[in-house]
């Protein structure tokens, strides 16, 4: 699939509505999307369910430094060089890749160059622009949830990007199991105490775009596995003989790693 693309003519016309100006807690799809609704916002939280986010999680449970990095960039080779790291390849190679079950069973795994064409490239992007980034999967979403509240007061602007994925002309396709992984994050915020209050200066809590995807993740728990093995994206993972990928990805709250962006990789913390 093709890398995300960013349309300058969108985010230059977008109105103060499509921004969700108003709200602490924003949701919106992709890097057009994410580049509208980051505006003031504190911190950037990118969901890539099958597979980066998830995969990101895995390698740091096991200890591992992971680089985002931009799809099918010929410098990956030289920047995993210059930071001593693996480079991870196509899921048919072989070796480690953009499959959670690759990192899960390297036998060494200390610093991992992690390129994928949307929420590793998301996150590549957004870290010029927004003072920080996370990456949540279903694994970590609670985790993350507990650690904003714990280090970010009532105010702060949290923007949640569900990445999507893309058709092959490069538009983008939402695609279900990130909203669901986003309406966990967001339901977790709300577990921790995040509430709908209105602040000051008029700014209230949640978007209804937050809202209906915390709708979506509450309507998909249940039989959370079942839904992402039967939604398009882990049909096609499946098709192609990766259905371990998508069991990892349905670990709902298994992993306490949080996934921060600092100096350009996630750390264990």
């Amino acid at each position: 699939m093709n890398a995300p693309t960013s349309n300058p003519r969108h985010t230059l016309t977008a109105s103060a509505a499509h921004r969700q100006l108003p709200y602490t807690v924003r949701l919106e799809w992709g890097l057009d999307g994410a580049r509208t609704v980051t505006s003031g916002a504190d911190l950037a939280v990118v969901v890539d369910v099958l597979s980066f986010s998830t995969c990101v999680s895995v390698a740091l449970d096991r200890g591992a430094v992971v680089f985002p990095f931009p799809w099918k960039d010929t410098s990956a080779e030289d920047f995993a060089a210059r930071h001593g790291a693996q480079l991870a390849g196509p899921r048919n190679g072989g070796g480690l890749s953009l499959s959670p079950a690759s990192l899960r069973a390297a036998g060494s795994l200390e610093r991992v160059v992690l390129p994928s064409p949307n929420g590793s490239a998301l996150c590549h992007e957004l870290a010029h622009e927004v003072p920080l980034v996370a990456a949540v999967s279903l694994r970590n979403a609670a985790a993350t949830a507990d650690w904003v509240m714990a280090n970010f007061d009532e105010g702060a602007v949290i923007a949640v990007i569900a990445a999507g994925e893309h058709w092959p002309d490069g538009t983008l396709r939402p695609a279900v199991e990130d909203q669901i992984g986003a309406g966990a994050f967001v339901a977790g915020l709300v577990a921790a105490g995040k509430g709908g209050y209105e602040a000051e200066d008029g700014r209230h809590g949640y978007s209804p775009e937050a809202v209906a995807a915390m709708a979506v993740f509450e309507a998909a728990e249940p039989r959370l596995r079942e839904m992402l093995h039967g939604c398009s994206s882990g049909r096609e993972l499946a098709g192609a003989g990766y259905a371990g990928d998508v069991d990892i990805a349905a670990e709902l709250d298994d992993s306490g790693a949080v996934a921060l962006l600092v100096n350009g990789a996630f750390s264990p913390r």
